[in-house]
């Protein structure tokens, strides 16, 4: 007798950790800080428990940071509010990341603090 389509589903924490922490690549190279935990989530998130919540949770992230750019560029002109909005933006792409991260460490769901939950 042979088994087909066995689905094998394991918990990998770290896996999750390095996920969250791949966006932190804007910070270093200026780029892939979108693209690779969206290969990540791509490839792994039917062998791989809680990754599909961890991967929505990410792109969401990063589009509404995305987002929040668009939205604080012309706000420049609007007596400069826009480059609070920068400012935010950069620390809030910066800490997020890292917050979430230690609570995949640690098993838990990702925060969704200032998130547009596009997916």
């Amino acid at each position: 007798m042979e088994v087909i389509n066995q689905k094998v589903v394991r918990k990998d924490n770290t896996l999750l950790s390095i996920t969250h922490l791949t966006q932190l690549l804007h910070y270093v190279t200026g780029f892939g800080g979108f693209i690779v935990p969206l290969v990540i989530w791509l490839t792994s998130r039917k062998t791989v428990e809680n990754m599909d919540e961890h991967g929505k949770s990410i792109i969401n992230l990063q589009l509404s940071l995305l987002l929040y750019i668009i939205i604080s560029i012309p706000a420049i002109l609007l007596l400069g509010l826009g480059i609070l909005g920068l400012i935010g933006v950069g620390i809030l792409g910066f800490v997020l990341p890292i917050v979430n991260a230690v609570r995949a460490s640690n098993g838990e769901s990702p925060s969704n603090f200032l998130t547009i939950p596009f997916l």
